[in-house]
């Protein structure tokens, strides 16, 4: 175990409309070796209503078939509730952000993130347009 402090950083990048994306597990996994930290939980959140954060096999397969999946579940263009009282037309994004989540949890062990062999932290946009992305991310020691 460390007894260092909680260590901290804030990233913001621009994403594109829809099913912008970025991999973060570089970043993250850079702070995690300058925190010092041994054993303890990375957490990452992500602001806003309409994106998410999660953990995939980051390859163009998986992105595609990720991709269908959100688009099944809540299509763009359909009717939504939000789009009709707000006047937007990002009804779609609210609910793929709260199906996927804006936040995660990653065991730290042995000073390194516990991901499995092809798993990656991404960070996604389903707005209806680009948006510059902000994420916090905490390295706690247990």
């Amino acid at each position: 175990m460390s007894d260092r402090r909680t260590a901290r950083a804030h990233w913001s990048f621009k994403l594109d409309a829809e099913f912008g994306h970025r991999n973060i597990t570089p970043e993250l996994s850079q702070l995690v070796n300058e925190s010092g930290v041994q054993e303890g939980v990375a957490v990452v959140w992500l602001a806003g209503t309409t994106g998410a954060v999660t953990t995939m096999e980051y390859e163009a397969g998986a992105l595609e078939d990720l991709g269908r999946a959100v688009r099944a579940l809540a299509p763009a263009g359909a009717q939504y509730q939000h789009d009709k009282r707000q006047g937007d037309d990002n009804g779609f994004s609210h609910v793929r952000s709260a199906l996927l989540k804006t936040d995660l949890a990653v065991p730290v062990l042995d000073g390194r993130l516990h991901l499995g062999t092809w798993q990656q932290i991404v960070v996604f946009n389903f707005d209806s347009r680009p948006r510059d992305r902000a994420v916090v991310a905490l390295i706690v020691p247990a």
